[in-house]
């Protein structure tokens, strides 16, 4: 679908939407313990259905629930908007997950057929879990995740007593039983691969341990899993950041009802455009406190010179003058797309390093991000791990496209408030992937205005 900008965003409140990262460990954690968890989730996208409906095909019973009054279901346009209540304490005025867990005593040999979607979290926290399990299933794949690595978390389980198809079949077929003992993961190809040890390893007889070589890149979303664990009853200790000892024959224990927080991820975007636009932006339902790692976009925006002000788990960016600064996106890759649009248009050089994990996202982020933004007249180059950005005062803006990838679809979308001209991008409805009432919240709430132009 290609979308126009007919009237860049400007300014005003939005609330942050639910976090995928912890609705899919959350809902997973769910799962596998015992009795029936309910998880608050007001906002769903293609990835957190995927791994509700990959749970549901492993033999759990997850089912989404609407408050009265929800939203309608028409994809892009759609918003829960009479759920957005933030009072804490009132989540029964949220749409929620029931979950009732899998039955582990299943026939083992029974054929399962979860579909991933292009879901790498879904996949690669799945894929352990259904060998901890015992299951036999074939993951069926979408998009590039067939081509996303999986070798180091393969070798580990096929060492360890599963037996998986040949590297690069799709479907990737899982059978046999995990078992535990000393597994060992490097730590700079895909922090996925750690937390869903972390989710199956609890589940075996006997003790394990995990050993990370080299740097734990993206850490913080580990500590999303260890915070979604201990939510459970589960115990699992560190040594040095770079061991995990994991006990065996754990009980997952539901606390009944959990919420997954605003997403620091997405409200990124916002955030960066109350710094590029005309007015500010305040985006709430935002935990300072999260384990999620993005919550690092305010002092890096506030780096780059823009006014930001935190209060009450609302978060105000405004714009001020911008100059380039040197970012290190090892733990928080996912901010690049919407740091780029901001470096566009900050005085100076902007360089962000760290980041070449990016190339195997939904795409070749780096690339996509840098052919993008120049197709809006942005003067950007790639690096081997990262970007160089020479900002100016503004961009004339053009056409361009999101390569099927959410964050650069949403990353051209905000720019278009610096630009002069109008914005055109095709493949734009790629934000149903996390974020499907995106062009929704950029007209409702924050003054733009767009035109669906084309398929």
């Amino acid at each position: 679908m290609t979308v126009r900008i007919v009237k860049p965003p400007r300014g005003g409140t939005v609330r942050a939407i639910s976090s995928k990262s912890e609705a899919h460990r959350l809902l997973i954690c769910a799962a596998l313990a015992e009795g029936k968890t309910t998880v608050s989730c007001p906002d769903r996208s293609e990835d957190i259905d995927a791994t509700a409906r990959c749970l549901n095909e492993l033999g759990a019973s997850v089912n989404y629930i609407e408050c009265a009054g929800g939203r309608s279901k028409s994809g892009l346009h759609s918003r829960f908007d009479s759920c957005a209540a933030e009072t804490a304490g009132h989540d029964h005025n949220y749409d929620k997950y029931s979950v009732s867990p899998i039955d582990r005593s299943q026939d083992g040999t029974r054929e399962r057929n979860p579909d991933c979607g292009e879901s790498g979290s879904t996949l690669r926290f799945l894929l352990p879990v259904c060998g901890a399990l015992g299951f036999r299933a074939s993951f069926h794949m979408g998009g590039r995740l067939p081509e996303r690595p999986l070798a180091a978390l393969y070798d580990e389980m096929a060492s360890h007593g599963c037996a998986l198809s040949e590297p690069g079949c799709n479907p990737l077929v899982c059978e046999g039983q995990l078992k535990s003992g000393l597994y060992t993961l490097p730590g700079n190809v895909s922090s996925q691969f750690v937390s869903g040890l972390l989710l199956a390893l609890p589940l075996l007889e006997g003790r394990s341990v995990m050993q990370i070589t080299g740097v734990l890149q993206s850490r913080p979303y580990v500590d999303i899993t260890l915070e979604a664990l201990r939510l459970f009853g589960v115990t699992i200790t560190e040594e040095d950041g770079q061991v995990f000892h994991i006990p065996g024959v754990q009980k997952f224990c539901s606390p009944k009802n959990v919420r997954a927080g605003g997403d620091w991820s997405n409200a990124a975007f916002w955030l960066s455009l109350g710094a590029i636009g005309k007015d500010s932006v305040t985006c709430t339902g935002l935990d300072p406190n999260s384990r999620q790692g993005d919550r690092i976009a305010v002092e890096l925006l506030s780096r780059f010179g823009a006014g930001v002000v935190c209060r009450n788990g609302s978060v105000t960016v405004s714009p001020c003058t911008l100059r380039g600064i040197d970012i290190d996106a090892g733990d928080t890759p996912d901010l690049v797309p919407a740091l780029a649009a901001v470096a566009c248009v900050a005085e100076g050089k902007t360089t962000i390093r760290n980041a070449g994990r990016l190339r195997i996202k939904e795409s070749d982020r780096l690339s996509t991000v840098a052919e993008s933004l120049t197709d809006l007249g942005a003067d950007i180059k790639q690096t081997a791990d990262g970007l160089e950005i020479n900002g100016k005062k503004a961009l004339p803006g053009g056409r361009t496209r999101s390569f099927g990838d959410h964050r650069i679809a949403m990353s051209a979308a905000i720019l278009s408030a610096a630009c002069t001209g109008t914005v055109v991008i095709r493949d734009a409805d790629a934000v149903r992937k996390s974020y499907p009432g995106f062009f929704n919240d950029l007209e409702t709430a924050l003054g733009g205005e767009y035109r669906i132009i084309g398929e």
